[in-house]
């Protein structure tokens, strides 16, 4: 019955795919992949019907039918690696401009052809094993491996617009290759090929005839490039390389053991030993790492870089936290071209280029005027210098005068200028790279963006550096500013004392008043002296009766005329607030009322309480202010009226009274007046409360 079974289902085959031939003959358009897919599918035929005859007679398969079986597979495999990588012209010395995967591939083929068609021949034992385990189950399994290898990567490597063509052809040889491995696995389990399986091939080969054919329907241009991740390729390689290198030492230590004699197993094991210690530096060797990513990049890539891989770890690396951004930048561009050390260069201040960041190496003394030659071109031409080439005479920079310092620098290779919005903002000295490296118009080009990339983040981070010492600059200035307010009110305290001294000195009651007004200021000058010692201000708030405060403000405007009116409506008000910092705020508002007042005016405080909120106003009877300068000026610092006034009292304490969660309101007329309300939330103390 499998007989019989295994006879129509290849014929079933053998007569799909001759049909798909025709079909392909009929569509012929001159050129290379459809030539290969009608010759694949030709051979698809052939075999199966081989196949078929060799069932249906019942006879053991031949060589012929094993040598059919390998074109068949070979045609689809040969197929597809033109599909990805169509050749420029058919000729055998074309192959020497192959890229390696097809060059193995191809050798692969060729080595399983062998072993098929000597199978049968007088060979010697060891002989025999090798190429039975090329050309039976195990090198079937690899080949199925290989074609499904393709299939992935034709269709990653495809347009999601492109796949619309191919896609039904990707299942089908993909099906092909899929059941051969399904067939050839079960064989090596189970040391024998499973007649039920073996004789289901065929119907599952003819089953992927009509996919093939609607994609060929389709007419797809189906001629795409590979495509195969460099960190993968990079990684597969080290291991393929590691694998054969074991397998090569492992040889030599057999060797060492079976004519060593007596010493021989103690040879293989100091061998092996040795062996492995030399594989573990060789893969930990920067070096050979740099070699072997120059090498996957020079022969399986048509580009150097995977330039999405690198910009992102350029970019991540340059965003990292932390301060050292000097050393991670030029470590950063170190890396794209395998260099293991590098200085950064900025301009300063002092116009020159000074040593601003180095990694691995040691160029502390070293500084370039912006104005030599050097610089210049750097800025002009933004040319990446290459010190290789001027040491060797090269015309290029025949106009360049390298520095002293950098020529005594023997380890010294490139000069990259840092270029931002077009000037010079600094350059990187790369040292001589790991590998052997060709500059070419890609590197030289990469290094230049990621140049100016890494110079913008530096950039930034100076400015940043240069932004928060002014706003440093401009917190000490802005204290500053409001002390010397404090002092200018405690300077007209004390003139005051002096203008009626001669005429008041004899008075009992006026000396009084001028030692608590000269007390107070001393104590004024001590707060102040303790707090630019300190740098800022330590406010501590806690509860202040209002009413209290105001009668200390009052009383320390007392030598004033007019002389301010204290109205207390509530008493025992309390708010949180600090004691010295709300008295002179208020005592500013106070100071600037009698300042406008005539004195025969009238300045009058008034404390009272409205719901949760204590009110403070100061009115007066002065000169007034117009609602234009209350909306664009009063509250701006350094805008004021008075001849001697810095503008400061008002905008102090709008800002503190914001600080305390309450509102600031003005109301004025002008030659009728003026009133401040202060609007202050009540705190209840602890003293109360219990």
């Amino acid at each position: 019955m499998f007989i019989s079974v295994a006879v129509l289902s290849y014929a079933i085959a053998a007569v799909a795919f001759a049909l798909l031939s025709l079909l392909l003959l009929t569509k012929w358009r001159g050129r290379l992949h459809w030539l290969s897919m009608t010759a694949a599918c030709l051979l698809t035929a052939v075999w199966a019907a081989s196949l078929a005859s060799h069932a249906y007679l019942e006879i053991p398969l031949s060589v012929l039918a094993h040598t059919l079986e390998f074109a068949r597979s070979a045609a689809w495999v040969i197929f597809l690696l033109i599909l990805l990588d169509p050749p420029q012209e058919i000729r055998l010395s074309a192959l020497a401009n192959a890229k390696p995967h097809v060059l193995v591939i191809c050798g692969f083929l060729i080595l399983q052809l062998f072993a098929t068609l000597l199978r049968e021949l007088a060979l010697p034992d060891f002989l025999k094993t090798i190429l039975n385990l090329l050309g039976e189950t195990n090198g079937r399994v690899v080949m199925s491996v290989i074609g499904m290898l393709l299939v992935e990567q034709f269709f990653r490597n495809t347009s999601e617009k492109g796949r619309w063509g191919i896609k039904f052809a990707c299942l089908g040889i993909g099906g092909l290759f899929v059941y051969d491995f399904y067939l050839y696995s079960d064989a090596m389990l189970f040391r024998k090929v499973n007649v039920e399986i073996w004789a289901a091939r065929g119907i599952v080969d003819a089953i992927t005839v009509p996919l093939l054919a609607i994609s060929i329907a389709r007419n797809p241009k189906w001629s795409q490039g590979i495509l195969v991740s460099r960190r993968i390729l990079f990684h597969s390689a080290t291991l393929l390389g590691a694998a054969f290198y074991l397998l090569a030492m492992a040889a030599a230590g057999y060797y060492l053991r079976y004519f060593g004699g007596n010493w021989g197993f103690v040879m293989q094991v100091a061998f092996l030993f040795g062996a492995v210690v030399l594989l573990v530096v060789l893969i930990f060797s920067g070096s050979v790492r740099s070699w072997l990513k120059v090498f996957i990049s020079k022969h399986f890539y048509n580009y150097n870089y995977d330039y999405r891989e690198e910009w992102i770890r350029f970019t991540r690396t340059l965003a990292m936290p932390g301060p050292d951004l000097g050393e991670r930048a030029i470590r950063a561009l170190a890396e794209l071209v395998e260099s293991p050390a590098a200085a950064l260069f900025v301009v300063r201040e002092s116009s020159f280029c000074e040593a601003s960041s180095q990694w691995n190496m040691q160029l502390n003394d070293s500084a370039e005027p912006m104005t030599s030659g050097f610089c210049r071109l750097l800025e002009e031409k933004q040319w990446v210098i290459d010190l290789s080439d001027v040491d060797f005479g090269s015309e290029t920079y025949e106009a360049v005068i390298i520095p002293t310092w950098l020529t005594a620098y023997d380890k010294a290779w490139l000069v990259l200028p840092l270029i931002l919005h077009g000037k010079l903002f600094g350059f990187v000295v790369l040292a001589k790279a790991r590998s052997a490296l060709k500059l070419n118009w890609e590197i030289l080009d990469l290094l230049k963006i990621a140049g100016s990339q890494a110079a913008s983040y530096l950039a930034q981070q100076d400015s940043a550096n240069a932004l928060m010492v002014a706003r440093q600059f401009e917190s000490f200035n802005r204290m500053s500013t409001f002390m010397v307010h404090d002092l200018k009110n405690l300077v007209a305290q004390l003139s005051l004392l002096l203008s009626n001294a001669e005429k008041h000195k004899n008075n009992p009651e006026f000396q009084q008043d001028m030692l608590d007004t000269i007390e107070h200021s001393v104590q004024k000058m001590k707060v102040l002296l303790q707090k630019l010692s300190r740098g800022a201000s330590t406010e501590e708030r806690s509860g202040i009766f209002l009413d209290q405060l105001l009668a200390q403000v009052v009383e320390s405007k007392a030598p004033y005329t007019p002389k301010p009116v204290l109205e207390i409506l509530e008493k025992n008000l309390c708010i949180k607030a600090d004691w010295g910092r709300l008295e002179r705020v208020i005592g500013h508002i106070v100071q600037n009322a009698i300042e406008a007042t005539a004195k025969d005016g009238e300045v009058r405080v008034i404390l009272r309480q409205d719901a949760n909120n204590a009110i403070v106003e100061i009115r007066d009877t002065g000169v007034g202010m117009t609602e234009e300068f209350i909306q664009e000026k009063l509250f701006s610092p350094f805008v004021s009226t008075k001849l001697a006034g810095m503008g400061i009292g008002v905008f102090e304490t709008k800002e503190y009274v914001q600080e305390l969660g309450g509102t600031l309101e003005v109301s004025s007329q002008p030659s009728k007046g003026s009133t401040f309300k202060l609007v202050l939330s009540l705190f209840e103390p602890e003293q109360k409360a219990a």
